[in-house]
């Protein structure tokens, strides 16, 4: 009996390449030639599939009558959301605060608030809980990255913490310190900033009633990942300007260094509006891409602002928008 030899021999079956793996390879492949590299590329790479509302406890509001509280634009979804995040405490890649925060113990959990004040204290998170009624926030969020999101917070505006502070006549800005602990946050080890994490607002940014002192999403409490137990939300900035876990909030006289200004002030301004006009030395600022919207999903044209413009234009009228960037 003639028995033919192969001219391809088949490999045994353990090196075989399963075929969800090879699925995944072609999936990589097409957004390597997409040239979706970077931020649609980091969070392809970990996302958790079974990230789901529905596990944390309930934090409703009513619907804010804010102008420009509620936008039209479709939510992302809540996987989308707590799965694609910068917080750089748990590491640089999008999915590690998802993989990491874990470790964040929200409870107990104070907010000191000093400085240019008549009623300094320090707050237990329950007690601001309770400070003001809960409203729904439908906000766009935008990244210097080039990357959008569209998430329903949970929460109210920090004017409604600021007036029963009483600021002094001194504070011209608010000054925002995140939680800094190495046991918690492995992402500390990094040196990419100066810890903890610094951000700032002149004192009538703060005070406009689209700035938000966020407590949830989704009707459910915030998740680890996007900054439990309590953050800042100021829509018509870049995300990195919307600190998460505050720990302290303090009143001033002078203008705070930021974090990102202390570490890449040639990138990172003070004010760090949302201009498509004037692009991040590595990225243009004109388009984004809308997390959720697939592989493919089209660019679309950012608006000034983050199309917060008729609420917040006045407060930089006669402001160089390229200068104090």
């Amino acid at each position: 009996m003639l028995i033919r030899k192969s001219r391809f021999p088949v490999p045994p079956a353990s090196e075989i390449t399963p075929q969800a793996v090879y699925e995944q390879r072609r999936e990589f492949l097409k957004l390597m030639a997409a040239g979706a590299a970077g931020a649609s590329l980091a969070g392809w790479a970990g996302r958790r599939a079974h990230a789901q509302s529905g596990k944390l406890a309930k934090l409703t509001g009513a619907r804010s009558a804010v102008p420009g509280a509620i936008a039209a634009d479709k939510p992302t979804s809540y996987k989308d959301i707590t799965t694609y995040n910068n917080f750089y405490e748990f590491g640089t890649d999008k999915e590690d605060p998802a993989e990491r925060a874990h470790t964040l113990r929200t409870r107990p959990w104070t907010v000191a608030v000093e400085g240019e004040v008549r009623n300094p204290k320090r707050y237990d998170v329950e007690e601001l809980l309770k400070l003001a009624p809960m409203e729904e926030r439908i906000y766009r969020m935008r990244c210097v990255e080039g990357w959008s999101m569209v998430i329903p917070w949970v929460g109210y505006s920090l004017s409604e913490l600021i007036r029963r502070l009483e600021p002094t006549g001194n504070a011209k800005f608010v000054e925002f310190t995140t939680l800094a602990d190495p046991k918690q946050m492995p992402g500390l080890r990094s040196p990419v900033l100066s810890w903890p994490y610094f951000e700032a607002l002149r004192l009538d940014e703060a005070n406009h009633p689209l700035t938000l002192l966020a407590f949830g999403l989704y009707g459910e409490v915030l998740p680890n990942q996007n900054g439990a137990p309590l953050r800042l939300v100021v829509p018509w900035k870049y995300g990195f300007k919307s600190a998460k876990s505050l720990v302290k909030i303090r009143f001033t006289d002078k203008q705070p260094k930021t974090s990102w200004e202390h570490s890449a002030p040639h990138e990172y301004g003070f004010y760090s509006n949302v201009n498509p006009q004037v692009d991040h030395p590595r990225w243009s600022q004109a388009t984004e891409r809308r997390i959720g919207g697939g592989l493919f999903e089209a660019k679309i044209r950012t608006q000034m602002f983050n199309g917060y413009e008729k609420q917040v234009g006045q407060l930089y009228a006669g402001l160089d928008l390229k200068k104090f960037y």
